[in-house]
Protein backbone atom coordinates (compact mmCIF):
# COMPACT_ATOMS: atom_id res chain seq x y z
CA UNK A 1 0.00 0.00 0.00
CA UNK A 2 1.49 3.36 -1.05
CA UNK A 3 1.49 6.59 0.95
CA UNK A 4 -1.12 7.98 -1.42
CA UNK A 5 -3.45 5.15 -0.42
CA UNK A 6 -3.04 5.43 3.37
CA UNK A 7 -4.21 8.09 5.80
CA UNK A 8 -3.64 8.77 9.47
CA UNK A 9 -4.12 11.31 12.21
CA UNK A 10 -3.97 12.06 15.94
CA UNK A 11 -7.25 12.63 17.80
CA UNK A 12 -7.43 13.78 21.43
CA UNK A 13 -10.27 12.65 23.70
CA UNK A 14 -10.93 15.47 26.18
CA UNK A 15 -13.59 16.22 28.77
CA UNK A 16 -14.36 16.61 32.44
CA UNK A 17 -13.61 13.81 34.95
CA UNK A 18 -15.87 10.77 34.64
CA UNK A 19 -17.30 11.76 31.25
CA UNK A 20 -16.38 8.33 29.90
CA UNK A 21 -13.26 9.26 27.90
CA UNK A 22 -11.43 6.01 28.62
CA UNK A 23 -14.53 3.94 27.89
CA UNK A 24 -14.80 5.74 24.54
CA UNK A 25 -11.13 4.95 23.83
CA UNK A 26 -11.60 1.28 24.63
CA UNK A 27 -14.80 1.10 22.58
CA UNK A 28 -13.26 2.72 19.49
CA UNK A 29 -10.09 0.61 19.67
CA UNK A 30 -11.91 -2.61 20.45
CA UNK A 31 -9.62 -3.46 23.37
CA UNK A 32 -9.14 -2.56 27.02
CA UNK A 33 -6.31 -0.05 26.71
CA UNK A 34 -7.28 2.34 29.51
CA UNK A 35 -8.66 1.44 32.92
CA UNK A 36 -12.21 2.54 33.69
CA UNK A 37 -14.07 3.04 36.96
CA UNK A 38 -17.10 5.09 38.08
CA UNK A 39 -14.77 7.28 40.17
CA UNK A 40 -13.57 10.63 38.74
CA UNK A 41 -9.87 11.24 37.92
CA UNK A 42 -9.24 7.59 37.10
CA UNK A 43 -6.97 8.54 34.17
CA UNK A 44 -3.84 10.38 35.32
CA UNK A 45 -1.67 10.54 32.20
CA UNK A 46 -2.02 10.67 28.44
CA UNK A 47 -2.66 7.24 26.93
CA UNK A 48 -2.34 6.42 23.25
CA UNK A 49 -4.77 3.98 21.69
CA UNK A 50 -4.07 2.96 18.10
CA UNK A 51 -6.83 1.84 15.77
CA UNK A 52 -5.77 0.11 12.54
CA UNK A 53 -8.29 0.30 9.72
CA UNK A 54 -8.04 -1.21 6.24
CA UNK A 55 -6.25 1.84 4.87
CA UNK A 56 -5.98 4.15 7.87
CA UNK A 57 -4.51 4.53 11.33
CA UNK A 58 -6.23 6.61 14.02
CA UNK A 59 -4.10 7.46 17.03
CA UNK A 60 -6.29 8.42 19.98
CA UNK A 61 -4.87 10.40 22.89
CA UNK A 62 -6.89 9.72 26.04
CA UNK A 63 -6.42 12.45 28.65
CA UNK A 64 -7.09 13.09 32.34
CA UNK A 65 -10.33 14.90 33.14
CA UNK A 66 -10.01 18.67 33.42
CA UNK A 67 -10.88 19.74 36.97
CA UNK A 68 -10.02 22.24 39.71
CA UNK A 69 -6.71 20.84 41.02
CA UNK A 70 -6.02 20.55 44.76
CA UNK A 71 -2.57 18.90 44.55
CA UNK A 72 0.54 19.02 42.35
CA UNK A 73 -0.65 15.74 40.83
CA UNK A 74 -3.94 17.41 39.92
CA UNK A 75 -2.05 20.28 38.29
CA UNK A 76 0.01 17.77 36.29
CA UNK A 77 -3.17 16.03 35.14
CA UNK A 78 -4.72 19.27 33.93
CA UNK A 79 -1.55 20.22 32.06
CA UNK A 80 -1.44 16.77 30.46
CA UNK A 81 -5.02 17.17 29.24
CA UNK A 82 -4.59 20.69 27.86
CA UNK A 83 -1.18 19.80 26.42
CA UNK A 84 -2.71 16.96 24.42
CA UNK A 85 -4.70 19.48 22.39
CA UNK A 86 -1.51 21.21 21.24
CA UNK A 87 -0.33 18.53 18.83
CA UNK A 88 -3.39 16.72 17.46
CA UNK A 89 -5.28 16.95 14.19
CA UNK A 90 -8.72 16.87 15.81
CA UNK A 91 -10.49 16.21 19.09
CA UNK A 92 -13.45 14.42 20.61
CA UNK A 93 -15.12 16.42 23.36
CA UNK A 94 -16.61 13.73 25.58
CA UNK A 95 -19.58 15.17 27.47
CA UNK A 96 -21.76 13.41 30.03
CA UNK A 97 -25.36 13.64 28.80
CA UNK A 98 -26.60 13.05 32.35
CA UNK A 99 -24.85 16.18 33.65
CA UNK A 100 -25.23 18.82 30.96
CA UNK A 101 -22.95 21.59 29.74
CA UNK A 102 -20.81 23.21 32.43
CA UNK A 103 -17.62 25.14 33.16
CA UNK A 104 -15.22 22.26 32.28
CA UNK A 105 -16.76 21.91 28.81
CA UNK A 106 -16.70 25.71 28.36
CA UNK A 107 -12.98 25.77 29.14
CA UNK A 108 -12.21 22.92 26.76
CA UNK A 109 -14.19 24.51 23.92
CA UNK A 110 -12.27 27.74 24.43
CA UNK A 111 -8.96 25.84 24.21
CA UNK A 112 -10.11 24.12 21.01
CA UNK A 113 -11.25 27.42 19.54
CA UNK A 114 -8.01 29.21 20.45
CA UNK A 115 -5.87 26.43 18.98
CA UNK A 116 -8.10 26.03 15.88
CA UNK A 117 -8.66 22.31 16.54
CA UNK A 118 -11.72 20.81 14.78
CA UNK A 119 -13.83 18.64 17.05
CA UNK A 120 -16.70 16.20 17.28
CA UNK A 121 -18.96 16.27 20.32
CA UNK A 122 -19.58 12.80 21.73
CA UNK A 123 -22.63 13.24 23.95
CA UNK A 124 -21.93 10.17 26.03
CA UNK A 125 -23.99 8.10 28.49
CA UNK A 126 -27.23 8.45 26.54
CA UNK A 127 -28.29 5.18 28.16
CA UNK A 128 -28.74 7.17 31.39
CA UNK A 129 -31.11 9.87 30.06
CA UNK A 130 -34.46 10.13 28.35
CA UNK A 131 -34.23 10.69 24.56
CA UNK A 132 -36.16 13.96 24.76
CA UNK A 133 -33.42 15.42 26.99
CA UNK A 134 -30.79 15.12 24.25
CA UNK A 135 -31.99 17.72 21.72
CA UNK A 136 -31.81 20.70 24.12
CA UNK A 137 -28.28 19.67 25.14
CA UNK A 138 -27.19 19.26 21.53
CA UNK A 139 -28.56 22.74 20.75
CA UNK A 140 -26.78 24.26 23.77
CA UNK A 141 -23.42 22.82 22.70
CA UNK A 142 -23.95 23.85 19.06
CA UNK A 143 -24.44 27.45 20.20
CA UNK A 144 -21.08 27.40 21.99
CA UNK A 145 -18.84 25.72 19.38
CA UNK A 146 -18.90 24.86 15.70
CA UNK A 147 -18.59 21.09 16.02
CA UNK A 148 -18.19 19.15 12.78
CA UNK A 149 -20.73 16.68 14.20
CA UNK A 150 -22.64 15.99 17.40
CA UNK A 151 -22.99 12.27 18.09
CA UNK A 152 -25.25 10.87 20.81
CA UNK A 153 -23.26 7.95 22.21
CA UNK A 154 -23.24 5.19 24.75
CA UNK A 155 -19.65 4.04 24.95
CA UNK A 156 -20.80 1.41 27.43
CA UNK A 157 -23.21 -0.31 25.01
CA UNK A 158 -21.60 0.77 21.73
CA UNK A 159 -24.66 2.69 20.52
CA UNK A 160 -23.42 5.48 18.24
CA UNK A 161 -19.80 4.26 18.11
CA UNK A 162 -19.87 3.33 14.41
CA UNK A 163 -21.23 6.75 13.49
CA UNK A 164 -18.57 8.43 15.61
CA UNK A 165 -15.85 6.49 13.78
CA UNK A 166 -17.28 7.55 10.42
CA UNK A 167 -17.03 11.19 11.46
CA UNK A 168 -13.52 10.79 12.83
CA UNK A 169 -12.27 9.23 9.62
CA UNK A 170 -13.01 12.56 7.88
CA UNK A 171 -10.23 14.15 9.95
CA UNK A 172 -7.53 11.82 8.63
CA UNK A 173 -5.08 13.09 6.03
CA UNK A 174 -3.06 11.15 3.43
CA UNK A 175 0.15 9.98 5.00
CA UNK A 176 2.09 7.11 6.57
CA UNK A 177 1.18 4.91 9.50
CA UNK A 178 2.99 6.12 12.63
CA UNK A 179 3.00 2.82 14.50
CA UNK A 180 3.41 -0.88 13.62
CA UNK A 181 0.16 -2.64 12.79
CA UNK A 182 0.47 -4.98 15.81
CA UNK A 183 0.77 -2.09 18.28
CA UNK A 184 -2.39 -0.90 20.08
CA UNK A 185 -0.91 1.40 22.76
CA UNK A 186 2.29 3.23 23.63
CA UNK A 187 2.22 2.08 27.26
CA UNK A 188 4.92 -0.29 28.48
CA UNK A 189 4.06 -3.60 30.10
CA UNK A 190 5.02 -2.14 33.50
CA UNK A 191 2.68 0.82 33.02
CA UNK A 192 -0.18 -1.41 31.90
CA UNK A 193 0.33 -3.75 34.87
CA UNK A 194 0.39 -0.83 37.32
CA UNK A 195 -2.86 0.50 35.88
CA UNK A 196 -4.60 -2.88 36.22
CA UNK A 197 -3.69 -2.89 39.93
CA UNK A 198 -4.79 0.72 40.44
CA UNK A 199 -8.09 0.06 38.68
CA UNK A 200 -8.97 -2.64 41.19
CA UNK A 201 -8.02 -0.37 44.09
CA UNK A 202 -10.33 2.29 42.68
CA UNK A 203 -13.13 -0.23 42.28
CA UNK A 204 -12.93 -1.90 45.67
CA UNK A 205 -11.84 0.81 48.13
CA UNK A 206 -13.72 3.62 49.86
CA UNK A 207 -14.40 6.80 47.92
CA UNK A 208 -11.51 9.06 49.03
CA UNK A 209 -8.72 6.56 49.58
CA UNK A 210 -7.95 5.60 45.95
CA UNK A 211 -7.07 9.16 44.90
CA UNK A 212 -4.16 9.06 47.36
CA UNK A 213 -2.84 5.80 45.91
CA UNK A 214 -0.17 5.10 43.32
CA UNK A 215 1.31 1.82 42.09
CA UNK A 216 5.03 1.27 41.57
CA UNK A 217 6.12 -1.83 39.67
CA UNK A 218 9.33 -3.11 41.26
CA UNK A 219 9.96 -6.03 38.93
CA UNK A 220 8.48 -7.84 35.94
CA UNK A 221 10.47 -10.97 35.25
CA UNK A 222 9.60 -13.41 32.48
CA UNK A 223 10.05 -17.11 32.94
CA UNK A 224 8.91 -19.93 30.70
CA UNK A 225 5.25 -19.22 29.94
CA UNK A 226 4.74 -16.80 32.84
CA UNK A 227 5.62 -13.38 34.23
CA UNK A 228 6.43 -12.70 37.88
CA UNK A 229 5.40 -9.22 39.03
CA UNK A 230 6.15 -7.44 42.29
CA UNK A 231 4.67 -4.03 43.07
CA UNK A 232 4.31 -1.42 45.79
CA UNK A 233 0.95 0.19 46.50
CA UNK A 234 1.78 3.67 47.77
CA UNK A 235 -0.68 5.48 50.03
CA UNK A 236 -0.60 8.68 52.08
CA UNK A 237 -1.72 7.55 55.56
CA UNK A 238 -1.08 4.62 57.89
CA UNK A 239 -4.83 4.35 58.43
CA UNK A 240 -5.24 3.87 54.68
CA UNK A 241 -2.60 1.13 54.68
CA UNK A 242 -4.62 -1.05 57.02
CA UNK A 243 -7.74 -0.59 54.88
CA UNK A 244 -5.84 -1.48 51.70
CA UNK A 245 -4.47 -4.65 53.32
CA UNK A 246 -7.86 -5.57 54.80
CA UNK A 247 -8.66 -8.00 57.57
CA UNK A 248 -6.30 -10.92 57.29
CA UNK A 249 -5.04 -9.50 53.98
CA UNK A 250 -8.48 -9.92 52.39
CA UNK A 251 -8.46 -6.68 50.38
CA UNK A 252 -4.93 -7.25 49.07
CA UNK A 253 -5.91 -10.75 47.97
CA UNK A 254 -9.04 -9.42 46.24
CA UNK A 255 -7.17 -6.66 44.42
CA UNK A 256 -4.34 -8.98 43.45
CA UNK A 257 -6.65 -11.71 42.16
CA UNK A 258 -8.72 -9.42 39.92
CA UNK A 259 -5.68 -7.47 38.65
CA UNK A 260 -3.93 -10.72 37.82
CA UNK A 261 -6.92 -12.03 35.85
CA UNK A 262 -7.11 -8.83 33.76
CA UNK A 263 -3.37 -8.94 33.14
CA UNK A 264 -3.48 -12.58 32.08
CA UNK A 265 -6.21 -11.82 29.58
CA UNK A 266 -4.34 -8.80 28.19
CA UNK A 267 -0.86 -10.33 28.02
CA UNK A 268 -2.01 -13.84 27.14
CA UNK A 269 0.14 -15.60 29.73
CA UNK A 270 0.24 -16.66 33.37
CA UNK A 271 0.90 -13.85 35.88
CA UNK A 272 2.25 -14.29 39.40
CA UNK A 273 1.65 -11.11 41.40
CA UNK A 274 3.07 -9.99 44.75
CA UNK A 275 1.87 -6.76 46.37
CA UNK A 276 3.18 -4.64 49.25
CA UNK A 277 1.82 -1.41 50.77
CA UNK A 278 4.06 1.58 51.57
CA UNK A 279 3.11 4.88 53.24
CA UNK A 280 4.51 8.08 51.69
CA UNK A 281 3.00 11.14 53.38
CA UNK A 282 1.48 13.69 50.97
CA UNK A 283 3.20 12.11 47.95
CA UNK A 284 0.82 13.89 45.55
CA UNK A 285 2.47 17.21 46.48
CA UNK A 286 6.04 15.91 46.36
CA UNK A 287 7.95 16.78 43.20
CA UNK A 288 10.43 13.99 43.98
CA UNK A 289 7.71 11.35 44.37
CA UNK A 290 5.78 12.54 41.32
CA UNK A 291 8.93 12.37 39.20
CA UNK A 292 9.87 8.91 40.52
CA UNK A 293 6.39 7.65 39.66
CA UNK A 294 6.58 9.01 36.12
CA UNK A 295 4.65 12.25 36.53
CA UNK A 296 6.72 15.07 35.06
CA UNK A 297 5.71 18.46 36.38
CA UNK A 298 4.88 20.78 33.49
CA UNK A 299 5.09 24.55 33.60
Amino acid sequence: MTLEETKSGFIAIVGRPNAGKSTILNRLCGAKIAITTPKPQTTRTQILGILHGENYQMVFVDTPGIHLPKTRLGTYMNHAAIGAIESVDAAILAADASRGLGAPEERIMEELRTKHIPAVLALNKIDLVQPEALLPQMAAYAEKFDFTAIIPLSAKTGDGAALLLEELEKFLAPGPFYYPEDMITDKTEREIMAEFIREKLLQFLEQEIPHGIAVEILEMKDTKGATHVSANIICEKSSHKSIIIGKGGSMMKRVGRHARLDAEEFFGKKIYLQLWVKVKDDWRNSNFMLKSLGFTEQQ
